[in-house]
């Protein structure tokens, strides 16, 4: 289970980390079960976007589309498909009056 870091200790960490004398930091990271490329990237969001660098994000890339873009993308599609649904229901109706026409036709000569 991949652990989640509060702000705050992520935060104290990085000052910790920045008090350590020489050959100090591999015996934090060890003791807190952290890797130095943690701490590489807490201090990049750090000097990159703040305090607001830090806060939780979701692992991975952003999603490229809202929850509301991806349900209007999906109620989209469904309209394509019972649009295309209907085009083949109308069609098959124009087909029956037209048998019932030619068979109207024929009972109108046989008579």
């Amino acid at each position: 289970m991949r652990r989640a870091f509060s702000t705050e200790y992520k935060l104290s960490i990085i000052q910790q980390a920045e008090a350590c004398q020489h050959g100090e930091l591999g015996e934090l990271l060890r003791h807190e079960k952290l890797y130095s490329n943690q701490l590489s990237q807490w201090r990049r969001e750090r000097d990159e976007r703040g305090l607001d660098g830090l806060k939780k994000s979701a692992p991975g890339p952003a999603p490229k589309k809202t929850a509301e873009q991806k349900r209007i993308e999906q109620l989209e599609k469904e309209n394509d498909r019972l649009r295309k649904q209907i085009e083949i229901q109308n069609g098959c109706l124009t087909l029956q009056k037209k048998a019932l026409d030619l068979l109207d036709m024929l009972d109108e000569d046989a008579s």
